[in-house]
């Protein structure tokens, strides 16, 4: 009997992965989010989209996510729902109630349905205080409210496993990117891997150096983190190659070498925020393999060079996957 997984949060750029590296397991997957499915789930899954079961629904019923659970015999949950940076310190109470109260939510559901034996979500990097000089800052507290409000989902996390006995792994990505990569600054890599591919131009607006995961390898870590939790409440960090905008924008170019002069970096420096004890991902899996960003870049552009991948410049397009 194959296991059946809800993923909130499915409609977005990570849940579509997740959703495709589930069904490449055969695993059923049900989605709860407050968007329809997307067009992108065409894109990355083709025709086995169908096979996903969409229901759109509120992070903070806590009583239809456990009606979900029950009527579609849900084994396990990848909880990605959130709202991100610019929007939890443009209204924290607002972001306070999905982040914080919408994961509390799902693990009380998950309790009181009696039915879901491990759960991943997303934590995040956010958690971790910047780089200080050449050290760490000691104190290594969030520097926004988006990463206090993840702080304090691992925290609830930890106490629904000392008493409910709820395992999850929270997975802590950096900055992911990959095709179909479109929302936030740091998405500007990802943007610039396609424009790129389509004889465009396009400048990344930060520069700095940070970690970078690619988008199969985090769905990948959601996936095996749900399915192969162990019991406990574990906390792993993605490897997240560190590179420069610069040294990002080198790898297109390798890829593609006449876009030299039509991909730029020009902006800000943002922060790299540092674990001061990583525990990686390959301590959970000692089997994991990254996708080093050369050939993350290089998967990013053939995916939008792939013929037929793009019939316009609106952005409609019919999967050749």
């Amino acid at each position: 009997m194959s296991d059946t997984v809800l993923v909130t949060g499915g409609s977005g750029f990570i849940g579509t992965w997740v959703l495709r590296e589930l069904l490449a397991r055969n695993a059923k997957p049900i989605v709860v989010d407050v968007q329809p499915a997307p067009p992108r789930w065409q894109r990355v899954l083709g025709g086995r989209a169908a096979e996903v079961i969409s229901i759109e629904a509120s992070l903070l019923d806590r009583d239809r996510l456990q009606d979900v659970i029950e009527q579609h015999g849900v084994t396990h949950a990848i909880h990605l729902a959130a709202l991100l940076t610019p929007e939890c310190q443009k209204d924290p109470w607002l972001g306070c109630q999905v982040n914080v109260l919408g994961s509390t939510a799902l693990f009380e559901a998950a309790r009181r349905s009696g039915r879901v034996r491990s759960l991943a979500y997303a934590s995040s990097y956010a958690v971790y205080g910047p780089e200080t000089g050449n050290s760490v800052d000691e104190s290594n507290r969030p520097p926004t409210f988006y990463g206090v409000f993840k702080q304090a989902v691992d925290l609830i996390a930890e106490q629904y496993w000392r008493h409910f006995g709820i395992a999850s792994v929270a997975v802590r990505p950096h900055v992911v990117y990959g095709p179909e990569r479109d929302q936030g600054l740091t998405a500007g890599p990802s943007l610039a891997a396609r424009a790129a591919a389509l004889g465009e131009t396009y400048t990344i607006g930060y520069t700095g150096r940070v970690g970078y995961d690619y988008a199969e390898d985090v769905a990948r870590a959601f996936v095996r983190s749900a399915m192969e939790c162990p019991p406990g409440h574990t906390v792993v960090d993605l490897p997240s190659e560190l590179a420069t905008t610069e040294e990002f924008r080198s790898a297109i170019v390798a890829a593609v070498p006449d876009a030299a002069s039509r991909i730029m970096v020009n902006g800000p420096a943002i922060p790299s925020n540092v674990p001061p004890s990583p525990n990686y991902i390959s301590n959970l899996f000692p089997d994991w393999q990254a996708t080093s960003l050369r050939d993350g870049v290089r998967k990013t552009v053939e995916f939008y060079a792939t013929p037929c991948a793009v019939t316009n410049r609106t952005d409609e397009r019919i999967s050749c996957r």
